[in-house]
């Protein structure tokens, strides 16, 4: 056992000593810092204008509503510009130096953030040894302003580690000014607040980047969600099409294998081709029997039933609009051509179609009426089923439905070859109009 542990384990490579975690844990942090704050320290990163699709930027005029783009930038200039006052108010340096060096690094942010933060820091000590005042010490007035201004946009524009590594950078600064360079302990220091205002401030912005992610990656799994979600009803409406379509072609296949079957007895001796081809057209029945369960066996769940009943023509209509009247529809049929039978297939979809379409008129418009129309022309079938809108809407909340009704009659007529529209109506009703081709028999061509 321990020698097949021992080949398991493989040896270190060139002889190098396994490193603990806390050494991963300190190289993976410098690995870090080296690629947030000082890889491409100075990269070129103008910072984009503001959307002008809010509710509030929408309000605005044409003019005010471009204006509003360059709404950020507009108020790091005015911070710049305060920076530079609090500069030059109360030092005892020159102006002209102090305030460039307290609005450069608050301008820099909008074109190269991470060398903003760069160019505050090494402002800093500068602006506090040339003003003078000790007891502002290691932040003067326009450094303290200008360097909380540099962490809060830098932070905004980057990542949240990012904010971790300027705020322990900054207190690894006022520690070193604190000790090692500052004045004597009777002037006293502002570092505390410094750390403290920035710590909050820093807070609240990366809080602000987990709820944007957040909210960007759940809406990102809602749009997932709601695709799949369409296509697991696609397939369940293809997959009841299937278990349709299968008892219409297998009862006709039935019929074709027992005809053909019986055939040869109903003629007083029959030619011995004539029983062939009877025979034949038996066998090929069969095997189509055969292959259509095989495949309806893939998409048939384990708790489908065959229904005992025959499937619903048009012929059935009738009974489904009694059922919908004893819903409480108010609903009228009208039938238009000449009435014929049409191909199972046909009849059993627009049964269908009709039916879901007055079930969508229940439980999006309760209390309205609505209008079966059925067309028979020439060259197919023509269905229009249209309700009204709901009389009382505010008293009356519609059922959300499951969102498969559209889906599974576009499905339908689709599968026919067909047309289908689906929409509102002007007077805020709902409109569904189908036309399902049928192809004319050779009789009626001639």
């Amino acid at each position: 056992m321990t020698e097949t542990i021992h080949m398991q384990t493989p040896p270190p490579e060139d002889g190098a000593k396994p490193r603990s975690p806390e050494y991963r844990v300190a190289v993976d942090s410098l690995r870090g810092l080296r690629q947030d704050l000082f890889h491409d320290a100075f990269a070129y990163r103008p910072l984009p204008g503001r959307r002008t699709d809010g509710r509030l930027v929408r309000r605005l005029p044409g003019r005010l509503r471009e204006y509003a783009a360059w709404l950020p930038h507009a108020v790091i200039t005015a911070v710049a510009l305060i920076t530079m006052a609090f500069a030059t108010a109360d030092s005892g340096g020159p102006p002209v130096l102090l305030g460039p060096l307290c609005a450069i690094p608050v301008l820099l942010t909008m074109v190269r953030p991470v060398g903003a933060f760069w160019a505050s820091m090494v402002s800093t000590p500068i602006v506090a040894v040339l003003g003078s005042h000790w007891g502002e010490w290691p932040w003067a007035a326009g450094s303290f302003a200008c360097h909380l201004t540099v962490l809060t946009v830098v932070a905004i524009r980057t990542r949240p580690r990012t904010a971790g590594w300027m705020w322990a950078l900054t207190a690894l600064y006022a520690l070193v000014a604190d000790t090692g360079i500052g004045p004597n302990d009777m002037y006293g220091t502002n570092s505390a607040p410094m750390l403290v205002f920035s710590a909050v401030i820093l807070l609240c912005v990366t809080v602000w980047h987990v709820r944007r992610d957040a909210v960007q990656e759940v809406t990102a799994q809602q749009t997932v969600t709601a695709h799949e979600r369409s296509r697991r009803t696609l397939l369940e409406e293809r997959t009841t099409i299937a278990r349709e379509l299968h008892d219409v072609v297998a009862h006709h296949m039935s019929v074709v294998a027992i005809q053909a079957e019986a055939a040869p007895y109903r003629v007083e001796n029959p030619p011995p081709e004539l029983e062939k081809a009877f025979a034949t057209i038996r066998e090929n029945a069969v095997a189509a029997l055969t292959e259509l369960r095989r495949v309806l066996g893939v998409v048939r769940a384990e708790d489908y039933e065959v229904p005992d009943a025959p499937q619903p023509t048009l012929a059935d209509l009738d009974g489904l609009l009694a059922n919908v009247r004893d819903a409480g529809l108010t609903v009228e049929k009208a039938v238009t051509g000449a009435v014929r039978e049409l191909p199972q297939g046909v009849e059993l979809s627009a049964y269908r179609i009709v039916q879901e379409a007055l079930s969508n008129s229940l439980r999006h418009a309760p209390g309205a009426g609505a209008r079966v129309e059925i067309g028979y022309v020439l060259g197919g079938l023509g269905l229009r089923v249209v309700n009204g809108p709901p009389p009382n809407p505010s008293l009356i909340k519609p059922s959300p439905g499951a969102g498969h009704g559209i889906t599974g009659m576009r499905e339908r007529v689709a599968m026919l070859n067909g047309e289908m529209t689906a929409g509102q109506t002007d007077d805020g009703g709902y409109e569904v109009a189908v036309f399902l081709p049928v192809a004319l028999p050779d009789g009626d061509d001639a």
